[in-house]
């Protein structure tokens, strides 16, 4: 039986992201100092010409670095618009030490905090990600190249993809039915051009096998929209986490990624574990692969771990636990994670990127 699949994506100007971005920024100021002892958890708020930035950390951090971090993160993304401009915005920077009494856990290595994180992995493309987030990625990441590029003057920094797989009876992907996408744009630009040059964008990036004559675009669907990002939305850290993960096509456990130092397992667990579930999909033991973890504040060992897929499960389960130390101290040191990385994670995923050390193939 045949089925459809959704998943979206969104730019790096969405208020979400912007928010993300932020955090990650604050995040890798702290890292830049590279010590094990470094701890940071920073929530961001964005809104029209305000960003507010509050948390904890440990190590060295002065207000100036964190201002012009953030101004660098909205330089970079682009805005200079009446209501939320790099030059203008009003920055509160409400960060301060860690608790000491969360400082008795991640001092000593025991998971940050209690929860559970999943990885998956599939065979769908060539970066082992699901068709419907991949190709949403894809779509917005264009749109942000040809802004920054000077090739198309009238797009926004915000924008908003959706796509639609229709999968056979073999949970194959077979055509894309639906596209949705929703950019801002400057206010000369009509709604006909927008439209146009959009779904123009789009079929350049989307796989032709998979664009038929009866695949449906729906581009702007409600018209207008010049005034977008913070000012038009409120944007906050950590909501766009099936954005992050894998577009809903496999369970989403814990929390939010961005601003997280790597003691924090939200964050570094479910790193690892898109590292087992990639290397056993890229070693060709499974065409797909879902696995989980489970800990306690303070507990260096996993409370529990399991690997689901189309290959021998049982035995993956047990090679990995007898072979992988799967502490945090042993996922830091493996992907060496007390170093400024993570900007280069926050927008389009932050699994299916080559160049992240968790997207290495080389476990088995």
């Amino acid at each position: 039986m045949s089925y459809l699949f959704t998943s979206e994506s969104v730019s790096e100007g969405h208020p979400d992201k912007v928010a993300d971005a932020i955090s990650d920024a604050v995040l890798d100021l702290v890292m830049s100092q590279q010590d094990s002892r470094l701890r940071c958890a920073c929530e961001t708020l964005v809104t029209t010409d305000t960003v507010v930035v509050a948390g904890e950390y440990k190590g060295i951090l002065h207000n100036e670095e964190v201002e012009a971090a953030v101004k660098t993160v909205i330089r970079r993304i682009g805005y200079e618009q009446p209501g939320f401009d790099w030059r203008t915005v009003k920055i509160t920077n409400l960060m301060h030490g860690q608790s000491a009494d969360i400082a008795l856990g991640t001092d000593t290595f025991g998971a940050g905090d209690q929860g559970l994180m999943f990885g998956y992995a599939n065979t769908e493309t060539d970066a082992f990600m699901p068709s419907a987030i991949y190709w949403s990625h894809r779509i917005v990441e264009e749109l942000a190249r040809i802004r920054k590029a000077g090739l198309a003057s009238w797009i926004g920094p915000d924008a908003k993809s959706q796509v639609t797989f229709e999968y056979n009876d073999r949970n194959e992907p077979v055509r894309i039915k639906k596209v949705v996408c929703s950019t801002q744009h400057t206010d000369d630009a009509s709604i006909e051009s927008v439209r146009h040059a959009i779904e123009e964008i789009i079929r350049t990036v989307l796989p032709k096998k998979y664009v038929d004559n009866s695949t449906e675009f729906y581009i702007n669907p409600t018209g207008r929209f010049v005034i977008g990002g913070p000012d038009g939305d409120t944007g906050l850290t950590g909501r766009k986490i099936i954005v992050d993960t894998y577009g809903g096509y496999a369970p989403h456990g814990g929390g939010a990624f961005s601003g997280k130092d790597p003691t924090k397992v939200d964050r570094s667990a479910a790193y690892m574990m898109r590292y087992l579930a990639k290397n056993i999909v890229a070693a060709q033991k499974a065409s797909w692969a879902t696995v989980q973890i489970s800990y306690a504040i303070g507990v260096a060992q996993p409370m529990s771990f399991y690997v689901d897929s189309d290959g021998d499960s049982r035995d993956l389960t047990k090679w990995i636990q007898d072979n992988v130390d799967l502490t945090p101290r042993g996922i830091i040191e493996r992907f060496d994670l007390f170093r400024p990385i993570y900007s280069d994670t926050t927008n389009y995923g932050h699994f299916g990127k080559n160049r992240l050390p968790w997207e290495k193939v080389n476990l088995f």
